[in-house]
């Protein structure tokens, strides 16, 4: 079955119109908005929630308290990681960008813990599967960072020492 798209009629095969409302949707926008931007910008006081801009990195946007940020490593009372290397986070990684090394603990009474525990941020979906598969609760998405920028691919490998206890 074919389905051929109708002929366009001899407005819409001009375009002039559709310009003209997008002009008129843009100018609207632009006009509600500049007084605002303009009364900012002499040091008067706008409304938190009339702003339509912000002044990053003064001003900060408010986060949702269940955003997913840059990953953390819990710690135990000696400052060894929580993590006992049980492998569970990087299988349950959709995007494969956890990779991690074990060995024994010093302490018998656990059982390994991560020599190298390395995630690719460059990687990372944020999807949060990894902090749920933790059955030691050592991996957290809370540390509310979320500039996550680099020069080099090898910049964005977090390695065990720089993740955040």
């Amino acid at each position: 079955m074919k389905v051929t798209a109708p002929a366009l009629g001899l407005r819409e095969r001009l375009y002039i119109f559709e310009v003209v409302q997008g002009l008129a949707l843009t100018a609207r926008h632009f006009f509600a908005n500049f007084s605002r931007h303009l009364l900012r910008s002499l040091g008067f006081p706008v409304g938190r929630g009339e702003t339509v801009t912000y002044e990053y990195p003064e001003e900060r946007r408010p986060f949702a308290r269940r955003l997913r940020t840059r990953h953390r490593l819990t710690r135990r009372e000696d400052g060894s990681p929580r993590c006992v290397a049980c492998m569970m986070c990087e299988t349950v990684c959709p995007a494969r960008c956890i990779h991690i090394v074990a060995t024994e603990h010093p302490d018998p009474n656990v059982e390994k813990m991560p020599k190298t525990f390395d995630i690719d941020l460059g990687v990372c979906v944020f999807c949060g599967f990894c902090v749920e598969a933790c059955p030691e609760d050592a991996i957290r998405m809370d540390t509310d960072i979320v500039e996550l920028a680099s020069y080099t691919r090898e910049g964005m490998i977090y390695r065990l020492d720089q993740l955040p206890g």
